[in-house]
């Protein structure tokens, strides 16, 4: 009986003492499941910001400067620079695109149009005749070819040489929706709906079929006669 009762006493002590361990690495280890959220959540918003920091950090500049303004350059042949959005008023040859604004010598000419049938140069002065005041200095040069006129001025400073104006009457040259001298009228108004009709555009009276960007300066002009483009004309105001 003492046996029995010394047994059982031992059992007791035993499952005592592993209830108490048990309690003890529940108290300092694992957390509960909701204990467990609630850390992580308390936790979270700082490992975010540690996380976005380094995203910042670590970030290309492309990235970093995505959605700013980019400027437009015009569609030209040759390197431009600064802000121009005119990319379509120019024409088409050989793969060369010419476009108002363009910077032009006579070589650069000479090698995407050839060798002009005539060129004439003049310098603006005060006793020229031309009543051209805001001009003096300018240096203007006029390149003719068969079908095709191309004027330049260049400023007292220096600067090179820069296309103001073309007139079209060949239709070898194209503008950059491909319209030239013979298209109809239909032709024209298709690849160009932005533009208008000045007159009242009866089919078989002549009229201009004008179209401009919004700064009134930077104009391409469609001469219509017997309901066809006849000529065209790219052109800037000068100041």
């Amino acid at each position: 009986m003492m046996k029995l009762k010394n047994k059982a006493t031992a059992v007791i002590l035993l499952s005592f003492l592993l209830t108490m361990a048990l309690t003890g690495c529940l108290s300092n280890g694992a957390k509960s499941p909701e204990a467990a959220q609630n850390s992580a959540e308390k936790n979270s918003p700082d490992e975010q910001a540690k996380g976005e920091g380094a995203s910042n950090s670590t970030a290309p500049a492309s990235e970093n400067s995505e959605g700013q303004g980019a400027e437009a350059i015009k569609e030209g042949s040759m390197e431009k620079e600064g802000n121009v959005v005119l990319k379509e008023l120019a024409f088409v040859y050989n793969e060369h695109t010419i476009a108002i604004s363009d910077t032009a010598n006579e070589d650069q000419m000479e090698q995407m149009l050839g060798k002009p049938d005539n060129l004439k140069s003049h310098t603006y002065s005060a006793g020229d005749g031309t009543n051209m005041d805001t001009l003096i200095g300018f240096t203007e040069k006029v390149y003719t070819y068969p079908g095709l006129e191309i004027k330049t001025i260049s400023i007292p400073e220096g600067k090179q040489d820069s296309i103001f104006h073309i007139e079209i009457t060949d239709p070898k040259y194209a503008t950059v929706r491909n319209i030239k001298a013979g298209d109809s009228l239909d032709t024209l108004k298709n690849a160009y709906p932005e533009g208008k009709l000045l007159g009242d555009g009866a089919p078989n009276e002549e009229d201009d079929f004008r179209y401009e960007p919004s700064n009134y300066v930077d104009v391409m002009s469609f001469h219509i006669k017997d309901a066809k483009v006849e000529s065209i004309q790219i052109y800037s105001l000068l100041d």
